[in-house]
């Protein structure tokens, strides 16, 4: 099998291997037997949404690790940046990467310098470099925002994927539905104008009216119902219908608590990472505030800030505005006395990433067979009133 690796080795710099070997990790030992450090490794061919990311634009994640690759090997930062700027095949990174190496060479801080580059890298990253400065342990502050960058990615990979198949099966079936709706029972009613409105049952004589309703006005029907899903794409598009369907999801019982579960697992990792890179706390819950999107939460948020600033508990301020569930602030509560609170917010975190797990596998084994009966009912229902004029028809003629 081959594989696509991007290697760095004096005094090539950085270039491109293609290896064949059994495994990733084989073509990895293969290149670094060689002299290389591997700088990231994917199957050839393979689809990579990281690779999608990339080849449109600017990676963050792509450009931390490559980073992270080219210090570890002792390479200084200003020679690091200096070899991703110069290796960046695609516009857009090389104009980040090379704005972002003007700015070292200038003898600003690396902290100054990602936050002087507009719109390249998040808030997160700049405070977590920054907290490193004070210890001069920039690789630790990488590996500590990529591995919470993964854990944050898997969170939402998991409630994608179990999306995927309700949507599709969704769309499949309102395409067969439409088909029948749009050209069969058209056809059909056509059949049944000779025999009679009076010899059909009522259910089927009301779908052999919508068939003639079809048949007649089938381009008029076919621009309305263009027309109507463009419009419902673009007001999806816009922040004010987003906006209102959250706040009718927040509603519902149990979807809401679970929306507010992964806000909070998303909430209490980043401040967990920003703790553990050396952020104040108070910092920190300043910086995660646009994580929390129900209103409740935010007020709960900024409340809950204030009481922290005049001396109060992490755990009584989360407990009292609810930015924590009961098993999240008795967490808190052992985190406090033990002084581990980045631990601590870790391990809520993953106590609310495994709850959420649980929701998504619960939902997908009773709503996908749910859906699927209710799919296979409503085609079932629409063919069996197309035929059953025909099978009466027949048992009359015997």
């Amino acid at each position: 099998m081959r594989f696509d690796l991007k290697a760095y080795r004096e005094p090539n710099g950085v270039i491109l291997l293609a290896l064949d070997a059994a495994d990733l990790p084989s073509a990895r030992r293969q290149a670094e037997t060689q002299g290389y450090r591997v700088l990231s490794a994917r199957a050839a061919g393979r689809f990579s949404l990281q690779r999608l990311a990339s080849g449109r634009g600017f990676s963050v994640s792509l450009f931390g690790q490559e980073l992270l690759a080219l210090l570890d090997a002792g390479m200084s930062l200003v020679e690091a940046v200096a070899i991703l700027a110069a290796k960046a095949r695609h516009a857009e990174a090389r104009r980040i990467l090379g704005e972002l190496h003007r700015l070292v060479c200038e003898g600003r801080t690396f902290s100054k310098s990602l936050a002087a580059v507009p719109g390249a890298f998040p808030a997160l990253l700049v405070a977590t470099v920054r907290a490193s400065e004070q210890t001069g342990n920039l690789p630790e502050a990488l590996r500590r925002y990529l591995a919470y960058h993964r854990q944050l990615n898997s969170l939402r990979d998991r409630v994608v994927s179990a999306s995927v198949y309700p949507l599709v099966l969704t769309g499949v079936g309102a395409l067969v539905v439409l088909f029948l709706l749009g050209y069969v029972v058209p056809r059909f009613s056509k059949v049944y104008e000779d025999i009679g409105e009076a010899h059909l049952p009522m259910l089927s004589r009301w779908l052999m009216h919508w068939g003639q309703i079809a048949g007649d006005h089938a381009f008029a029907l076919g621009m309305g119902f263009l027309s109507f899903t463009a419009g419902f794409a673009y007001a999806l598009t816009r922040p004010e219908t987003r906006s209102a369907i959250e706040r009718r999801l927040w509603r519902l019982p149990a979807i809401g608590e679970q929306l507010r579960i992964y806000q909070l697992a998303r909430f209490t990792r980043t401040v967990a990472m920003l703790l553990k890179g050396g952020v104040p706390l108070v910092s920190a819950l300043d910086m995660t505030a646009e994580l929390l999107r129900q209103p409740a939460l935010q007020s709960g948020l900024e409340a809950a800030r204030n009481v922290i600033r005049e001396g109060r508990a992490v755990s009584d301020a989360f407990g009292a505005h609810g930015l924590a569930t009961d098993v999240g602030i008795r967490l808190l509560v052992v985190g406090e006395r033990s002084g581990e609170l980045g631990e601590t917010m870790e391990r809520i975190a993953g106590f609310y990433d495994d709850e959420i797990a649980r929701s998504v596998e619960w939902f997908s084994r009773l709503f996908e067979p749910a859906l699927m009966l209710m799919i296979g009912l409503l085609i079932g229902g629409i063919v069996i009133l197309m035929y059953l004029p025909i099978f009466e028809l027949a048992s009359s003629i015997q």
